[in-house]
């Protein structure tokens, strides 16, 4: 706590002021959490500081919001790519991503637990703090104009990609929130995008491209793999499925899902959980996207029969958990398209 509190004072993230007439601040709180490494360990244990964001008012204390995340099909456009070209693929991490932004908005917080103070008194913030509304856009604000300066173009078909190209090197950089893949030809580009990067935020350097957002990446000179073998192993256990018989298919040929009049599911959240994980594994597995598919067809009002059939669908992945895709270094750059023009 006393490190992030000096971290704040350091940084200016707010000034104490007299409470204003006829303005209320907003609430603070610590946090505390466990931080793990990408397989489960525990890395390390955190406090912090978060505002009360849902007191907020629009208009007053924050106007637009919008968060950087990087679509899954992008990731693996580049990582496709990446192999046929033999490029580099490295991860970053930006520490403490959401203190970075400035405010423009007249904020008044609450003095935190392990600040001294007088009566009357408040927080008058001038950087972003975890908690605001407006956290993740004055993030994306602030490495925007930082990527731009630095000669990067923005896609517009997907703002969470910037590229870089000079001469024959290309690199390209895909920002999800904290997490930052670094994708290109040119080592040398690699080296100076995260001094400039470490300049500014402080990074942590994660090396070459092993985990990203659930998605486990292998490397090897014939190809570049992805896989959910965690997820569905953590997918397995939630549900209580872990134990269970696996299944050679994902849905029974013998049975059509449709609205039937049997018993309704009574947990209609867990169901809509359920579909939910399985339709983020549909990033690795295509062959559950037919299933995942019909099931989500019925998230309003599910019965009995579709939650055992997306549990046999769970029972399916318990069968092979490692399944994911595999892009070739082999291979050639072609662009298909196709559309169902009824």
């Amino acid at each position: 706590m006393k490190s992030e509190l000096d971290a704040f004072a350091k940084n200016g993230t707010w000034s104490i002021v007299d409470l204003p007439h006829n303005v209320k601040p907003i609430g603070s709180k610590w946090v505390y959490k466990i931080k793990h490494k990408a397989y489960g360990s525990i890395e390390r244990y955190k406090a912090r500081l978060v505002a009360k964001g849902y007191n907020q008012v629009e208009g007053v204390d924050f106007f637009d919001t919008f968060s950087l995340v990087a679509k899954l099909t992008t990731i693996r456009i580049l990582l496709v790519i990446a192999s046929i070209k033999n490029w580099h693929l490295h991860q970053l991490d930006v520490n403490n991503v959401f203190l970075h932004g400035d405010l423009q908005e007249h904020v008044y917080m609450t003095i935190p637990e392990g600040v001294s103070s007088t009566p009357n008194k408040v927080c008058k913030l001038h950087k972003s703090l975890y908690g605001l509304k407006q956290e993740s856009r004055k993030w994306y604000e602030k490495l925007t104009s930082l990527l731009i300066t630095e000669g990067y173009t923005q896609s517009p078909s997907d703002y969470s990609v910037f590229t870089n190209q000079q001469g024959s090197d290309f690199t390209a950089l895909l920002v999800y929130v904290d997490d930052i893949i670094v994708v290109g030809s040119s080592i040398t580009e690699f080296i100076g995008i995260k001094t400039i990067l470490d300049t500014h935020f402080k990074i942590k350097d994660l090396g070459i491209l092993k985990y990203f957002l659930g998605l486990e990446v292998a490397h090897s000179k014939k190809e570049i793999s992805i896989s959910q073998r965690k997820y569905c192993l953590d997918l397995l256990d939630s549900s209580g499925l872990l134990a269970s018989k696996p299944a050679t298919t994902p849905l029974d040929t013998s049975i059509k899902l449709h609205q039937d009049n049997s018993k309704p599911f009574a947990d209609v959240s867990c169901y809509r959980r359920l579909i939910g994980r399985l339709l983020y594994l549909n990033t690795t597995r295509p062959d559950i996207t037919l299933a995942t598919q019909q099931l989500s067809q019925f998230l309003h009002a599910p019965t009995i029969s579709h939650y055992k059939a997306a549990c046999r669908v769970i029972r399916y992945l318990k069968h092979n958990p490692v399944f994911g895709l595999f892009f070739p270094r082999q291979s050639e750059l072609q662009l298909l398209g196709y559309v169902d023009a009824d």
